[in-house]
């Protein structure tokens, strides 16, 4: 990982910033989720419309080398009618290229439209639902904001790993308590005990299924 400048250090920074203000004003607002198992029994659905995200995936991939390069990127902002600065789209970009390749991967495109969704719904207040023209995704990235929401107890924009024990407690379900803790060590993986709505999505899309490999449907 050893290629990242200072700047692209406090440009990350400054946008995880901006997530973590978003996600704490979208706290602030509750969540209609009553346990943890809401959000596990929301996986089929979830997968189902992350699948019918390939599609879109494709046609941004203009060059079908299974990767969306910046300028990819650029263009499908302008289709989905984001406006974001040119500075926001290489922070966003530099922020969900995980493996630092240089490429949106399939999965990585799924969290960057998430923190996205996440990002604007906040800077438009309610009124902007559906702006980006999915909204079955839509639904999806607002389970996603709901549960990351409902284990963040303290609302301070991070899941500890408290959080996520409290939450699995609370569900009764105590043979998942192992399972749950198990999660949290595969969301937090720069080990610093909380975890960021990003991290939360990249783990996420590893739990329900979505995988690179899949180009065709079963």
């Amino acid at each position: 990982m050893g290629g990242e400048t200072e700047q692209d250090k406090s440009s990350e920074t400054k946008l995880e910033a901006e997530l973590i203000e978003a996600m704490k004003r979208r706290a602030s607002m509750g969540t209609a989720m009553k346990s943890f198992n809401t959000v596990i029994l929301k996986f089929p659905k979830i997968d189902e419309s992350l699948r019918k995200c390939k599609a879109v995936f494709a046609q941004f991939d203009e060059d079908s080398n299974g990767a969306i390069d910046h300028k990819e990127l650029k263009k499908c902002f302008e289709q989905l009618q984001v406006s974001f600065t040119e500075e926001e789209i290489t922070d966003l970009f530099n922020a969900c290229d995980f493996n630092q390749d240089m490429g949106i991967k399939f999965n990585e495109f799924i969290v960057l439209l998430c923190l996205v969704y996440l990002l604007k719904d906040n800077a438009n207040g309610h009124e902007s639902k559906s702006s980006m023209g999915m909204p079955n995704l839509e639904a999806t990235f607002e389970t996603f904001v709901d549960a990351f929401v409902f284990l963040d107890k303290n609302k301070d924009g991070f899941v500890s790993k408290n959080e996520m024990a409290q939450a699995i407690n609370e569900s009764g379900d105590r043979s998942s308590g192992k399972i749950a803790m198990k999660r949290f060590e595969e969301m937090d993986w720069d080990n610093n005990g909380s975890v960021t709505f990003k991290e939360f999505l990249f783990a996420f899309t590893n739990w329900v299924g979505i995988d690179d490999t899949d180009d065709e449907e079963d």
